[in-house]
């Protein structure tokens, strides 16, 4: 099982659109996670035409549209795997400590917020994902997205997938 994981989209606000190449990996995914700060919810109708299957929940720059179809946070099993979603975990400082005791029967919780790809694991808890965000930046030196595959209970290689400058 493919998944692609995003976060942070902030359309149109920070891009007019979502990049080429994230978008092909929409068509390649088995499902697609986005966790929060879609800003539009035109971008949530482009990635529920395409995607398989899509794992979504509203960030704290989502209005009441998105809060609407959106959940806060989001379960699902994924390939054998217990998966959430949730947008904000919180600072870095204690974030595993704080997601070990909220999610203590996930094994992977996906995040956004920072806009800083982020991978840990949480002691006697979750492993933690954040993309990133494919649109904006910030203080970052590349636009990001995430790949996982799942085979049989198992997470495969996370690959943190750098966006060109421009797109």
């Amino acid at each position: 099982m493919r998944l692609l994981l995003v976060s942070d989209t902030h359309l149109p606000v920070r891009a007019k659109r979502l990049p080429a190449e994230l978008l092909d990996e929409v068509e390649r995914a088995d499902v697609v996670i986005h966790a929060g700060d879609w800003v539009d919810a035109a971008t949530l109708d482009l990635l529920e035409g395409r995607a398989r299957r899509l794992i979504g929940v509203f960030g704290n720059n989502d209005g009441p549209e998105l809060r609407e179809r959106l959940p806060e946070v989001a379960r699902a099993e994924l390939g054998g795997l217990r998966f959430g979603v949730v947008h904000e975990t919180g600072t870095a400082r204690g974030r595993e400590a704080r997601c070990a005791e909220r999610f203590p029967d996930l094994d992977i919780l996906v995040f956004g917020h920072s806009h800083i790809p982020w991978d840990t694991r949480a002691p006697g808890g979750p492993r933690l994902l954040n993309p990133g965000s494919p649109t904006d930046r910030r203080r970052q030196p590349y636009c990001t997205y995430m790949t996982l595959v799942v085979t049989d209970g198992v997470p495969g290689e996370v690959t943190l997938h750098r966006l060109p400058r421009r797109h």
